[in-house]
Formats: structure tokens, sequence, C-alpha cells
């Protein structure tokens, strides 16, 4: 999201203004007076021809060309501006703006909680320059999504079909569409870097920290303004929700974040239905700053797939089922790790490997109260754990 920053956004502009009226002139050259010399040879200078490209190459590169062409004229219909303004009256402000997309025919258009949290009113731009009032159904800052509907959809709009985050593999082609800095339907390209990310969202009541699991990398050019807009592959798929970037200047630096679609086909129908949704809470904290394959090696673990439980939350699922915590910190690679807790290999058969893996099934699979059977390792014997679990305090 792009918050709005009105005297700074004006000087920059008034000091582009001035760089594009001022030319700096070449120094002048003085032309000495012709005099009569005798007449020099005029030197044959032989000019390189140069090497054409392969005619294969050309097409590629020309096929590629009209896929990216015929995706954006295809998408950018279902892709908005979502122009935010704080306070009501007269004390409503501009706030900031983002993107977003239209995922069905009934006007619900899914963002980043980020781009709505802190506003009053909310303006959809589409690409044909319509503008339409929304409102907001429901918000999850856990996952970072939020949904907007309109009343009624300008002709032209369209909605985008959601992909399968499952599918994607590290080196696939993908698009960013979005409105960074403001400048709408902006298209940018680049690749998936990375798979099965997590990026920190949200403080639980009991004092736990929660990431978004799965999240992809990817180096498409993603800036402020792009929060809440579709991460696409080359069919025109969602596949992701851009929501963050890292860099050092707040401008794009090639590592950007989007939280998958499957996240988001989990988590938008509750807060179409019901303003939020209700997370399962399994109620661990666990060793996150070392794999268990480094871990393994320095503590000589049983195992180096799963997740090592640094401590039960009191009075939490885990607690009451008879899960165990760590009892003893120790030193690795100058930090300290609680170990001694169970490591949980496999929930309900299915495999853990990492702590994201463990978040990413809970959210996905599992629902509030359900009873499923955990399978952790403890001194030296692997034994099945049944556990309710509860909500997400």
């Amino acid at each position: 999201m792009r918050r709005y920053r009105w005297p700074l956004l004006v000087l920059t502009l008034l000091a582009l203004g001035l760089l594009a009226c001022r030319f700096i002139p070449f120094p002048a050259v003085s032309t000495p007076a012709p005099t009569t010399s005798a007449a020099v040879p005029t030197p044959l200078v032989v000019v390189a021809t140069p090497t054409p490209l392969p005619e294969s190459l050309v097409a590629g590169a020309t096929v590629r060309q009209q896929v990216l062409i015929n995706l954006y004229d295809r998408v950018n219909p279902g892709v908005v501006n979502i122009d935010v303004v704080a306070g009501t009256g007269e004390e409503a402000s501009p706030f900031g703006n983002g993107s977003g997309f239209l995922i069905d025919t009934e006007g619900h258009i899914v963002t980043n909680d980020h781009v709505v949290e802190g506003g009053d009113t909310f303006w959809v731009t589409f690409s044909d320059g319509s503008i339409r009032p929304a409102r907001v159904l429901g918000t999850d800052p856990y996952s970072d999504l939020a949904v907007l509907r309109v009343e009624s959809l300008p002709p032209s709009a369209v909605p985008l079909e959601l992909g399968d985050s499952d599918l994607l593999e590290v080196g696939q082609e993908v698009v960013a569409i979005g409105n960074p800095f403001g400048l709408e339907g902006t298209m940018t390209a680049g690749i998936i870097s990375a798979l099965g990310r997590s990026i920190p969202s949200g403080v639980t009541t009991d004092g736990g920290t929660f990431s978004i699991p799965q999240v992809i990398q990817t180096d498409a050019a993603i800036n402020p303004g792009n929060s809440g807009g579709p991460l696409l592959d080359l069919q025109g798929r969602v596949i992701g929700v851009n929501t963050a970037i890292r860099t050092l200047f707040g401008g794009n630096i090639g590592i950007g974040f989007a939280v998958p679609v499957n996240i988001v086909k989990r988590i938008v129908p509750s807060l179409i239905e019901e303003g939020v949704f209700h997370y399962p809470y399994l109620g661990i904290t666990a060793e996150t700053d070392f794999t268990l394959a480094q871990l393994a090696v320095e503590l000589n673990l049983p195992t180096d797939r799963g997740v090592l439980v640094a401590a039960v939350v009191p009075g939490g699922p885990a607690e009451r089922a008879g899960l165990r915590g760590g009892n003893e910190v120790v030193e690795v690679w100058g930090r300290p790790v609680t170990v001694g807790g169970d490591i949980i290999v496999a929930l309900d058969d299915h495999p853990v490997e990492d702590f994201n893996g463990l978040v990413s099934y809970l959210i996905l699979e599992t629902e509030v109260g359900q009873t499923v059977t955990l399978t952790v390792l403890r001194d030296g014997e692997s034994l099945q754990i049944p556990v309710e679990l509860g909500e997400r305090p």
C-alpha cells in the first residue's frame, strides 16, 4: 500500500519538473579557418554488418511478447485501484491507496488487510476509469487479506481465475499487475524466486507470533501501491496476492512476496460470510531460527525433519493433550536454543517437514474443534497423541 504524503509528493514532482525543463548545452567548439594544404587521401572505412539473430530466437521472442500482451488484455479489466479515505465529513482526507482484483460477478474484491486498515471510505477504480464506492466485508491481519464489495460492476469488468499454488515451481515465469505509486494498470514480469517462505503477520493475545506460511518470493517488480494486486502465471491465473517487499530504500530491489492463492481460497469465503476467519490453534511455540536438519547435526537429534517444540502454551490444546516443551537451553552457533521438547514429525499421518509446513497444514486442512493425531518423538519413542484443536486467541 502507498500512504499519501502530499508535501513530499509535491516537492518531488516539482523537482522533476525543474529537471525536465533545464537543459545543459554542450560547450561550443570553435571551427578554425580553412587553410590550403596538400590533398589527403580519404581512408577506406569498412563497416561491419551485424549478424542477424536466428529466426527461431526472433520467433520465440515474438511469441512470448504476444503471450504477455494477450495476458494483460484479458486480466487487467479484473484488476482495480483502491483509494482509501480516513475520517468523515470535513475531517475526511486521502489516506493511501493499493490494488485489488475481482473474484466473482457479485462484486467481491480481494486485497490486503493493510491496504484497508485505518480507512473509513473506499473507492474502487476499474481499468475503464469507472469508479465505485466499496465497503469492507471482512479482514484478516494474520493472512494480510481483506475483501471489499462493490454493488455494481462496469460492463468491462471480469473476475480473475484462481490457480493452484501447490503446483508452482521455482523459475516459473510470473507477472504482477497493480498500481505502484498510483500508476494504474502497471504490469511487471519476473520469475518465482523461491517457494515456502514465511513472513511475520501478527501477534496473538497470548503473546505468540504468527507468520503467513508458504509465501511466494518473486523478482517481478513490486512497489508501494502494488499491495493487494494479483501475482499471475502466464495463463492469467491468480497464484498469489502481492503483499510485501524486502528493501533498504522503500522501493523494489527484486525481493517481493505474495500470499499463496491456496491460502486465499481457504480464508476469503469466511471473510465474505462472517467477516473473519477462525484459525485452528495448537498452542505451541517452536524453534524457528534453525532448521531441524541444522539442529540434528549440532545436537545429535533422532531426526532431521519436523518441529521441535520449545514450549506449550499453559492451558492450551497441546498442554491439555500432554505435549511437552523444552527443559534446557543450549547454545548453537552463538544463539540460545530450547531443547528437550517433543519433536512433531506428522499430523494425521501427513509428514511435517518444518514449522511452516505444520502451520500451513493446520490452516488448509483442519477446523477449530477437530481432533487430530500428532506423531511425536520423545525419549527415543514414537508416540501418537490426539489433540483437540482450539481457536487462536
